[in-house]
């Protein structure tokens, strides 16, 4: 099973504590994307969360780039195979309408021949293997063929599918139809993700698609901590759960104390997080929106450290 990147939160602190928690759980994880804007590539802070010494576990780590200029994509990817990493991932998933909109992650769907452009220039300059990740398209489900019609042309290591539209963000719901009508064009070994949430999912997503290679599990592994562990094992983990929720979570907000300096963004990092692991918890919405409606760090803390107890 593979990690899904979610930026901000499947980070390398996000990692190490998970790994430490739950070892084994996740074979690899593909880190929250390297911007090819926003600043100059050669800034090592940039590209902080993949560097080897913060990476140094049993989960490999996938790093990902988002952007769409083919020189500025091989540079970043030289760095990274110098680095000892043998794989990049290219996204073509984002959502975010500011990304779209430039013809980055998910606005890159509509346009094929731009996306094939692109690999004509990338593809014979890798030292390294290169994954894509993809959604069923921005504004259309039938963007997907042509693009996997593209992606049939090049040696891929693996096609990662999120069955919603770019426009959908993460509303609606997936639409499996067109996943199970495109999954026997694609080539290349294809990966699952999305709304896997509990080993029924996985287990509903494995029967239907025997073809899939592997799942990516996003916001699932926040709302259940040990479901990759239950979706291993086939087992719920009824017993084991509650009280290795309430450690992981622990665990999480420590590492944050420990590593971010400002008060002020230790506490927005905690209500980041805490938005997705309360519903990990046998608490109510309304206990766990008391948390986000505190402003001071010692009040944030308390209250997490009562309902993790």
């Amino acid at each position: 099973m593979i990690l899904a990147p979610m930026q901000g939160l499947t980070e390398v602190l996000m990692r190490r504590v998970y790994e430490e928690c739950f070892p084994g759980a996740f074979q690899t994880a593909v880190a929250p994307f390297i911007s090819l804007t926003h600043g100059p590539l050669n800034n090592l802070t940039k590209m902080a969360d993949v560097m080897p010494d913060n990476n140094r576990g049993a989960m490999s780590v996938v790093p990902q780039i988002l952007g769409k200029e083919p020189d500025e994509f091989v540079q970043v990817a030289e760095r990274l195979s110098e680095w000892g990493y043998r794989e990049v991932n290219w996204n073509m998933g984002c959502p975010m309408r500011m990304v779209a909109a430039k013809h980055r992650g998910s606005g890159l769907l509509p346009y094929p021949d731009e996306v094939r452009a692109i690999l004509d220039r990338v593809v014979p300059r890798l030292s390294m293997a290169l994954s894509v990740k993809v959604r069923l398209g921005l504004k259309s489900s039938d963007e997907i063929f042509k693009i996997v019609e593209v992606l049939n042309d090049y040696p891929i290591q693996s096609v990662t599918i999120h069955p919603r539209l770019g426009r959908q963000q993460y509303t609606g719901v997936p639409d499996m139809d067109t996943f199970g009508q495109v999954l026997p064009l694609v080539k290349h070994p294809v990966v699952y993700n999305g709304d896997i949430c509990t080993r029924n999912d996985a287990i509903r997503i494995r029967t239907k698609y025997p073809q899939v290679a592997d799942l990516m599990i996003g916001r699932g592994v926040f709302y259940r901590p040990t479901l990759p562990l239950e979706i291993a094992s086939n087992s719920n983990a009824a017993e084991s759960y509650p009280p290795a929720a309430r450690h992981f979570i622990g665990r999480l907000m420590e590492e944050i104390d420990r590593c971010i300096p400002s008060e002020e963004s230790r506490i927005r990092k905690k209500k980041e997080y805490w938005c997705l692991l309360w519903k990990s918890l046998p608490i109510s919405e309304i206990q766990a929106r008391g948390v986000l409606r505190e402003r001071n760090l010692q009040a944030v803390d308390n209250l997490i450290a009562k309902y993790t107890q």
